[in-house]
């Protein structure tokens, strides 16, 4: 058996364990705390998972003058061309019209079945039209069709003159809601998208805008992906071109004036992914069909997502200073799942980043690290990890008993 050094059984001696010698020493900081790191295996199946940091953006050429897409569930980068430029939105603005008129049914200030009267200006507005009836009254729920699959002008103000009184007024409520879910980079001036050198957005923020479309309001965004709307005896086709492509596409909207070009703000779906994809400055229609179902193919053919953790599993055991448990697995908040390039998967790193030994007292899910994933070429994605159990401090002598056995063994390795 190991004997006391001579110092150390003085000290006790002259210094009981409940004096405040050897307290001072029981509460002292973890001895030598260092950055501790893991490297996990990379585990199976992709799973996207939400608002995870975003990865770099990996190149690929477009014609569009600005493009953006990003994966939905990860929120990870896959090209990024100009997504910060301001740009004429055209019609892809009136996505930020029926995501007010979706507020305004969510929060029970109107209903689908409400009918609003149509103004001579209505009537009047020019470019793409629903052909709602001077004197007229329309639903709501055939409005929303109108703006959504017909992209009708007319639909527009007679939405935001029976919803808020007068364009301006509604104009003015898009704004405050642009601010409200982080719209940096967009400004309306009008209802329709129509011309206007201070109507503006970025491709970033029309994406932003798509996701909080099928985020906050899935109940409406079936509208989206209907093929045709008939209304006052005329029927018109959705224009979203890759509707009809076999991509998966379910949503959103189509833009054109001499300024903007050719331009599609969309969203599809393939084995639980959904991708957004925001174009730009095409110039001509055709262009704006080919070019979208390449860029569509390309995002998930060349692109995973890779499920590494979820809450509760243990990411490592972690050394625990002055505890009732002398470990504790650490875990992640949410899941872990990262979108990268498929072919660098081989590449992945997983490190789990926190200093040790963890000091009690540990509550359950307090935020002890990171989980940092590492690709070549890409930006590291983090994720918080949190302990899976409480550890309780020791009591006083628990502490003495932790710190001699420190200054008599030495930490643990």
């Amino acid at each position: 058996m190991m004997r006391l050094p001579a110092c150390l059984l003085a000290l006790a001696l002259v210094f009981p364990a409940s004096t405040a010698l050897w307290l001072e020493a029981a509460n002292a900081a973890p001895p030598k705390a260092s950055t501790a790191t893991k490297n996990a295996k990379n585990p199976g199946a992709a799973k996207p998972a939400p608002d995870a940091p975003a990865a770099a953006t990996t190149g690929i050429e477009t014609e569009a003058r600005a493009a953006y897409i990003v994966d939905f569930r990860t929120g990870a980068v896959l090209l990024d061309k100009n997504s910060e430029e301001r740009i004429p939105p055209a019609s892809m603005s009136k996505m930020m019209t029926y995501y007010t008129v979706f507020s305004y049914l969510k929060e029970g200030k109107a209903t689908l079945a409400d009918m609003l009267p149509v103004s001579e200006k209505a009537w009047r507005t020019q470019g793409s039209k629903m052909f709602v009836p001077l004197g007229g009254r329309v639903s709501i729920e055939d409005l929303l069709r109108g703006v959504i699959i017909q992209s009708g002008n007319d639909a527009c103000i007679v939405l935001a003159e029976g919803l808020a009184g007068s364009e301006q007024a509604f104009v003015d409520e898009m704004n405050k809601k642009a601010q409200q879910i982080g719209l940096t980079g967009s400004h309306f001036t009008n209802v329709t998208g129509l011309p206007d050198p201070e109507h503006y957005m970025t491709a970033r923020d029309l994406a932003a805008l798509a996701r909080h479309i099928i985020s906050d309001y899935p109940e409406f965004y079936k509208f989206e992906s209907e093929f045709d709307f008939t209304y006052n005896g005329i029927k018109q086709g959705n224009r979203n071109p890759l509707l009809y492509k076999n991509v998966g596409a379910d949503g959103l909207k189509t833009g054109h004036t001499d300024e903007a070009g050719y331009c599609l703000t969309a969203s599809a779906v393939r084995d639980n992914r959904r991708i957004i994809m925001v174009l730009a400055g095409l110039s001509s229609m055709k262009a704006r069909a080919t070019e979208s179902e390449r860029l569509i193919e390309w995002a998930f053919r060349e692109f995973g997502g890779y499920a590494l953790f979820k809450p509760g599993d243990t990411v490592d055991d972690a050394d625990v200073w002055l505890g009732d448990a002398t470990k504790v697995p650490l875990t992640v908040a949410s899941d872990a799942i990262v979108t990268i390039p498929r072919r660098a998967r081989k590449d992945m790193k997983v490190t789990a980043v926190y200093d040790k030994p963890i000091k009690a007292p540990i509550a359950q899910g307090q935020s002890v690290g990171k989980l940092v994933v590492t690709v070549p070429g890409q930006q590291p994605t983090e994720f918080p990890l949190v302990a899976a159990n409480t550890v309780e401090r020791l009591g006083a002598m628990g502490r003495v008993g932790a710190a001699l056995g420190y200054l008599v063994f030495g930490a643990k390795r």
